[in-house]
């Protein structure tokens, strides 16, 4: 009798990785070079490039740029199989966004949880530049989030935010002091706001939506072997794919279950007399029907379309509001210019209100300062922010020169050293919505309560590991209240 010996696991492993390593450098070879590419950075891997760089203990943004102090103002690194390019002056960011050059930035890279937890590329905000693109975006524009459609829903701004401010005076009546963490307290001020304006949702179940979402942004923020290479997708180690669909279907049916709420009050007529959210706009404009030519159904659609301006309003608008109080505690003497201001404006016997915002220049300027420092995610271009040559004096909290030498300077993409929102085709289109609930709701905290730290100790500003550009330690306050109860329906 013949034995036959198999190879055991520990010999056919290696074996493997390097056969798919000679593979990786053929296609490497074969790949065309007549291109002019700007240089790439050292220090890259085999197969998997610099992705070791970014996904260790040190912030994305402050890996680049140190990397772009070595290598020039451009130039390129490799996610895996994926080259992405790399500028940190602001003149080569304008030269990006050219009317030449913007289409061939406009589209946007394919990883696997965005490809689970987006509805197949059917959200918006991370679909590729096409037709579909273009047709969502001014459907979005133009019916969802125009000011018009935005002012109809300013009492409901107004309106959460007063009970959030309400139940922590009460907290402070009850126990004779409040210690509040901050991120989670806007985290929920944001997803019951998002939530009512696009849903209608009443009361949402703030934790339990809360945590679906938290989830999400969890997955979003990874980045696995299968998409540095994708021939290894497969593999799904460590159980991310089938983590990213299982929630993906908790979100889905979270989203369905208030579209077929929707659904039915438009076919029973009790959505003609009410006032119409973001999801009944949806309903009309796709008829309820399959849109063939957009590529989706349009339940589907309509679902996308929801989840992307959700996850896209509370992630960012929270991490700016925690970092802007960070900065505020850290620097006392804008803190208290803002109060004055708040007082000059609005007086001690009613709460701010979205109208006051126009005449709240220094708080306006607070939330400019404060992206310019810790723009939502680490990867729009944060060296320009901090570029000396366009911002003196950079790593200061300054708000004042948004009064000054920087007055001009707004979200809409138009000045390339501040560029927190993104710019060019896909530049967000959130901006006024984010802008309306950050502005209120700043204006509305520091009008209502004394700002400290527990101890009166600084607050530890480094930031958070991944791509968002979140405060890695929470950061609790004590709230005192300012202004009397009565203010707030007491």
């Amino acid at each position: 009798m013949e034995l036959i010996l198999l190879p055991s696991p520990v010999t056919v492993i290696p074996a493997i990785l390097i056969f798919l390593l000679f593979l990786y450098y053929l296609r490497r070879k074969n790949t065309v070079t007549n291109k002019k590419f700007p240089p790439e950075a050292g220090g890259a891997w085999p197969l998997i490039g610099h992705v070791h760089l970014l996904a260790g203990r040190k912030v994305p943004g402050k890996v680049l740029g140190a990397l772009a102090d070595k290598h020039g103002p451009i130039f390129t690194v490799r996610l895996g199989v994926c080259p992405a390019l790399v500028v940190s002056k602001s003149e080569i960011v304008k030269e990006c966004f050219s009317a030449l050059n913007d289409k061939a930035f406009s589209d946007r890279p394919k990883f696997i949880a965005i490809e689970l937890l987006s509805y197949n590329y059917a959200d918006l905000s991370v679909s590729p530049h096409g037709p579909y693109w273009r047709k969502m975006r001014k459907i979005v524009m133009l019916k969802l989030l125009s000011n018009r459609r935005l002012a109809v829903f300013s009492h409901v701004r107004e309106l959460e935010v007063k009970i959030s401010v309400k139940e922590v005076y009460e907290k402070w009546m009850k126990e004779g002091r409040c210690l509040v963490e901050m991120k989670r307290w806007f985290e929920d001020i944001t997803l019951k706001i998002t939530l009512q304006t696009i849903a209608g949702n009443g009361k949402p179940d703030v934790k339990g939506y809360g945590e679906a979402f938290k989830d999400f942004f969890k997955l979003i923020a990874g980045f696995t072997i299968g998409d540095a290479i994708p021939f290894l997708r497969w593999l799904d180690l460590g159980g991310y794919e089938k983590e990213a669909k299982r929630t993906g279907k908790k979100i889905d049916e979270m989203f369905q279950g208030w579209l077929n709420e929707h659904k039915r009050r438009k076919n029973s007529g009790e959505s003609a007399k009410a006032e119409k959210d973001f999801m009944d706009v949806m309903l009309e404009i796709l008829d309820g029907g399959t849109k063939e030519e957009l590529n989706f159904d349009a339940d589907t659609i309509i679902k996308a379309t929801c989840q992307g301006l959700t996850v896209g309003g509370i992630a960012s608008t929270a991490t700016t509001l925690t970092w802007a109080i960070a900065l505020l505690l850290n620097n006392p003497h804008a803190l208290k210019k803002a109060q004055e201001e708040l007082d000059t404006q609005i007086g001690g016997q009613r709460q701010v209100k979205e109208s006051d915002i126009k005449y709240l220049v220094y708080i306006q300027a607070i939330i400019k300062e404060t992206m310019r420092l810790y723009p939502p995610t680490h990867l729009v271009p944060s060296a320009p922010h901090e570029d000396p040559e366009a911002w003196p004096n950079p790593w200061e909290f300054w708000p004042e020169r948004f009064l000054t030498t920087h007055k001009d300077f707004d979200f809409m993409g138009k000045h390339f050293e501040f560029l927190p929102f993104g710019g060019g085709k896909r530049g967000c289109p959130g901006i006024s919505f984010a802008l309306q609930v950050m502005q209120l709701t700043l204006a509305s905290l520091l009008h209502a309560f004394e700002i400290a730290t527990p101890a009166n100790e600084l607050v530890d500003m480094t930031g958070g590991f991944g791509f968002s550009n979140s405060k890695m330690m929470p950061l609790e306050v004590l709230l005192t209240p300012r202004l009397p109860f009565e203010v707030y329906g007491g």
